[in-house]
């Protein structure tokens, strides 16, 4: 008994883990595992009883975190975008803009699932558009079934790591940090990984360029009455858009000082990119929407439709993201801004009714619930863990790694990505960051930078095989048997699940090059943060202890607490009444009453309110 007392947090963790591979539900194996151990540890004397009781208070706090209240609205904003048929318009449009080059539909896949990732934050709904809409066309003009399937995947799931991801909330919320903060230190990774993606398509392209073919000519409908491709004129907006944006990002501290009434140097990196991003949006739709009112003739059609098919979902990446990176709304505000948002846009474009509002609401339900019922039982787990010095057992075993903080990033992030074989990032969100975060706060280590780099790393999660939720989602909608294209009327060949597996072992390897270019390099996560405000303490202390120097050398005219009770300044205090404090010393003639100024000082604060 006395070994398993000594050692009861290693032991109760495996007893997780056996929970686990039994194959019951995380929740409820959280739950038992805490329950079990927690009563079996009060009859072994390894804690009190009374930390059961602190069990309701810590769920109360799970109902009470507003924080949370952002999973249910960027979920039920993406359910009504997807089912909106957003993806759809997306695809067909900036498909025919890059479609003439080789791995232009791939390139579109990425581009649009990186739109979808800033507006949507729900990996399935992306995964499972883009494969419905994109992969049929894919297979139907020659693409490698393994690049178009592991394409389609990785693009989904930058869900994960471009804001408003999900995970990013969840991790914000175990780690103890602001919502906003993680969505700026993981804005440039994520896009960055987006271009990872793009690299390895143009890769393809130049070495292996049977594998990506351009989409025929024709294939290309936007096209003019004198059969110009209209490329000429789409360039010009986004040529004066883009300018736009660089004077915007290059002028936004002095819009900030305009707007403020007060100087302002420096401007984060991320509000720069997105209110350059919505100036540049801003004038592009301007110029579209001035040429169809007047019939300008100005605008080709297909500069046209990409003017007003880009323009709904950037303008709400600016009404989420930009009021979030403004300061203006909280994430959760954010969140409730989007969801409405998107149902304006969905009865709008008239491609949502009452029945796919029932389903958006019902599967947000779902998800919500089940996030709920993870974080009751993570919280039981953990609070009998921490009561048996869990924290402790793994702060001494990550702690004792070699190489200091690289090494246990290195270690950490080994772990992360075969945990994620078996388990998916809600479960290590709420099971493995709790135990790390602390480890990693006292070795130095920025949460946020922190938090940033586990989410890259769960993001291979989605693209495991064969676990991987995205090759799941992406098997649902991928066609089984052969079957004839309706446009070509040719044998399309099956899709097989060997082939998604293969399709999706490139992109794992790019996440985790990904992560090691945030291991060398903190700073593109860190650097998008506002600059923590540092006050010297003992500064502030010379400057008040200067300020009461200033003032004669003691309590004269200037005297902050005014005169004693019963006496005019200047005069000698009164005596003291039976049964009170004596008041303090009479300063000396250098305005302290004692040797050591800071003692001085701190004495005569504490007896201002008897001199009131």
């Amino acid at each position: 008994m006395e070994f398993i007392a000594t050692n009861y947090a290693p032991i109760m963790f495996a007893g997780l883990i056996c929970f686990l591979l039994l194959g019951f539900p995380v929740a409820f194996s959280l739950g038992a595992a805490g329950l079990a151990f927690g009563f079996l540890g009060i009859e072994l004397g390894v804690f009190p009883s009374s930390v059961m009781a602190w069990l309701p208070q810590r769920l109360i706090g799970i109902m009470a975190n507003d924080t949370l209240l952002a999973v249910p609205f960027f979920t039920l904003m993406g359910l009504i975008l997807e089912r909106s048929g957003m993806a759809e318009d997306l695809l067909d449009t900036v498909g025919q803009v890059f479609g003439p080059i080789r791995g232009g539909l791939a390139l579109a896949v990425i581009f649009v699932g990186a739109l979808l990732a800033a507006t949507t934050g729900v990996v399935a709904a992306s995964v499972i558009s883009m494969g419905l809409i994109s992969l049929p066309i894919m297979l139907r003009y020659g693409y490698d079934r393994r690049l178009a399937s592991g394409v389609i995947a990785a693009s989904g799931t930058l869900a994960q790591i471009i804001p408003p991801s999900l995970v990013l909330i969840l991790m914000a919320d175990q780690l103890g940090k602001s919502v906003g903060d993680m969505y700026k230190g993981a804005f440039i990774p994520g896009f960055m990984l987006m271009g990872l993606y793009v690299v390895w398509v143009a890769f393809l392209a130049i070495f292996k360029p049977h594998t990506v073919p351009a989409l025929p000519p024709e294939a290309r409908i936007y096209r003019e009455s004198n059969g110009n491709s209209g490329y000429i004129s789409l360039v010009v907006v986004m040529g004066l858009s883009t300018i736009v944006a660089i004077f915007l990002a290059s002028h936004m501290a002095d819009l900030h000082t305009w707007w403020q009434g007060k100087e302002v140097t420096e401007v984060a990196t991320d509000e720069k990119i997105v209110t350059a991003m919505c100036g540049g949006t801003f004038i592009a739709f301007v110029i579209a929407s001035l040429n169809r009112v007047l019939k300008l003739g100005l605008l080709s059609k297909l500069a046209e439709r990409v003017t007003f098919v880009l323009i709904p979902p950037l303008l709400l990446i600016f009404l989420v993201l930009g009021t979030i990176f403004l300061g203006i709304a909280t994430p959760t505000e954010g969140g409730a801004m989007g969801a409405m948002a998107a149902l304006i846009m969905g009865f709008a474009r008239r491609r949502l009714n009452m029945d796919l509002l029932k389903q958006a609401l019902a599967s947000t339900t779902k998800l919500a619930s089940f996030v709920m019922f993870i974080m009751i039982g993570a919280t039981t787990f953990s609070l009998v863990f921490q009561a048996a010095d869990g924290p402790k057992w793994v702060e001494h075993l990550l702690t004792s790694l070699p190489g200091g903080q690289v090494g246990f990033l290195i270690v950490v992030n080994i772990m992360i990505f075969f945990l994620a074989f078996f388990l998916d990032y809600f479960e290590l969100s709420f099971i493995v960051v709790p135990l790390l975060g602390p480890v990693a706060e006292k070795m130095g280590i920025d949460l946020i930078w922190f938090g940033v780099l586990l989410a890259v790393n769960m993001q291979t999660s989605f693209m495991h095989p064969p676990f991987g939720f995205a090759l799941f989602f992406l098997r649902s909608v991928a066609p089984d048997k052969q079957y004839v294209d309706k446009v070509t009327h040719k044998v399309i060949a099956p899709v097989t699940t060997m082939q998604i597996y293969k399709g999706a072992v490139p992109f794992v390897l790019i996440q985790l090059v990904m992560v090691g270019v945030l291991i060398a390099f903190p700073g593109i996560v860190t650097g998008a943060l506002d600059k923590p405000v540092v006050v010297d303490m003992n500064k502030v202390g010379d400057e008040m202890l200067n300020q009461l120097n200033d003032a004669g050398g003691g309590y004269g005219a200037d005297n902050p607490f005014g005169a004693p009770e019963g006496g005019e300044e200047g005069s000698a205090p009164a005596a003291p009444a039976e049964g009170s404090q004596p008041a303090p010393a009479a300063p000396d003639a250098s305005g302290y009453g004692s040797d050591d100024p800071a003692k001085a000082l701190q004495d005569s604060l504490s007896a201002a309110p008897a001199a009131k």
